[in-house]
């Protein structure tokens, strides 16, 4: 008789299956808050048509539909420019944190990791300020705007440098160690944005207003900015996920 069935039994027992049908009502569950939230947000503000009104005129704008909305063309682009890239750009934001922090949970099998563990946050936020410092002497208009892009190098180069320096031990690399590198690439980097900071005092406002963020002035043309990073960060990501779910079990059952 084996001596490992309650073992088994309790380790079974602690096995969540989600099945299709669960997961469809998730995503749609999901997917109406989300359009409620939407609609809320482009509705509530200072300025502009009553709220209820918005709704409404949405639905007018749709292919064959015709609503009476009240709403005049000075209303409507209060909502449509002002808030409406607001509301987009929070949600794109709100979903790439989520995603990211997902992987990163799923890859180092613990629920508190975020995205400054591996030192991309850091490594963006040193790009960004290089973009800064160098465009502030450039008269010239850049094809692409190159702080976004410098940050997603820099990101890039924080990723590949903590890895390198986590793989540093062979066979004994491990989650942690990659934890240990990472913290170490972002105490590297975050000291090496603040001499740079230091030395280019005229730029520190731009840099912390970039990096803390804000979407008060948020634009179409912000949302179309960031849109194919969110893209093709996020096919990778999906495509991938079977991938990270192994991962989750522990490298002794990934190798398996």
């Amino acid at each position: 008789m084996s001596t490992n069935r309650p073992a088994d039994n309790a380790t079974a027992s602690r096995v969540h299956v989600t099945t299709p049908t669960k997961s469809v009502a998730w995503w749609l569950g999901g997917a109406a808050v989300v359009l409620i939230a939407a609609v809320v947000g482009a509705a509530i503000g200072p300025a502009g048509p009553v709220w209820w009104r918005v709704p409404l005129a949405l639905l007018d704008r749709l292919p064959f539909v015709s609503v009476e909305s009240g709403v005049t063309d000075a209303q409507w682009n209060i909502v449509w420019q002002i808030r409406a890239p607001r509301v987009v750009l929070a949600a794109l934001v709100g979903a790439m944190l989520s995603i990211a922090g997902a992987s990163y949970q799923g890859a180092f099998r613990n629920p508190l990791v975020d995205p400054y563990l591996l030192g991309v946050a850091a490594g963006a936020g040193l790009g960004a300020t290089v973009a800064f410092v160098v465009n502030r002497d450039i008269t010239e208009q850049w094809f692409i705007d190159p702080v976004p892009l410098a940050a997603f190098v820099g990101g890039l180069i924080a990723v590949a440098l903590t890895y390198v320096v986590g793989t540093a031990f062979g066979a004994n690399r491990s989650a942690t160690s990659l934890v240990l590198a990472g913290v170490a690439v972002t105490s590297l980097t975050t000291a090496i944005q603040t001499f740079v900071l230091q030395r280019n005092n005229d730029v520190v406002r731009q840099v912390y207003s970039w990096i803390l963020g804000r979407l008060t002035t948020a634009t179409w043309g912000d949302v179309r900015l960031i849109l194919p990073y969110v893209v093709v960060s996020s096919v990778v990501l999906l495509l991938h996920r079977r991938l990270i779910d192994v991962l989750r079990v522990g490298d002794d059952e990934a190798r398996a």
